[in-house]
């Protein structure tokens, strides 16, 4: 039995087509309770108070556990499709979400990156130092804490000469290895 090239084709095409979307998915806890979600912040504060599922992220500024719920302060930065903030982005303005119950200080430590997904809950006054702002305001029903990862990509590309004396082989490099640190969330 063989099989048709376009077959073949099209097999490898679909298989192709199911690792990338596995790639890139949305992990389970941020995925929201209706379709569409706002995941653009200029978006939900032109649709406030209307705004229905939010999903944002950035980096923590500020918790403050209440008697009931927790107040997460987050200085928003875009996210991708797979809910990550952008680390090379610009922050974009700061919003507030609340979480049902106590959540421990020194996971949701202030420079931490994470994402949440909720409804929206209009807006709020508070300040920024001295600053007064009006923060949206979410009631969160799920969240995502992210791990920077860290690794160090080597371009060597400098000519390397070989010593050999009997069994014996060393290698020299000309000129210095060149590298750069890529960081990913996970």
């Amino acid at each position: 039995m063989s099989i048709s090239p376009a077959k073949l084709r099209l097999f490898v095409l679909g298989l192709f087509s199911v690792l990338l979307v596995g790639c890139s998915s949305l992990p389970t806890e941020l995925e929201a309770s209706s379709e569409p979600v706002i995941t653009d912040y200029q978006e939900w504060l032109n649709q406030l108070p209307d705004a229905k599922d939010v999903r944002l992220g950035g980096v923590i500024a500020k918790v403050t556990n209440l008697k009931d719920k927790s107040r997460v302060e987050v200085v928003n930065m875009p996210i991708s499709s797979s809910g990550k903030p952008d680390l090379d982005a610009e922050p974009s303005g700061r919003f507030v979400a609340y979480v049902d119950g106590y959540v421990e200080p020194l996971s949701f430590a202030e420079g931490r990156l994470v994402t949440f997904v909720g409804q929206s809950a209009g807006s709020e006054d508070g300040k920024i130092g001295e600053f007064p702002y009006t923060f949206p305001v979410m009631d969160a029903d799920n969240q995502r804490l992210w791990q920077i990862t860290e690794r160090v990509i080597v371009n060597d590309f400098a000519p390397t000469y070989y010593s050999c004396r009997s069994l014996h082989c060393r290698s020299f490099h000309t000129m210095p290895r060149q590298g750069r640190v890529v960081q990913d969330l996970e």
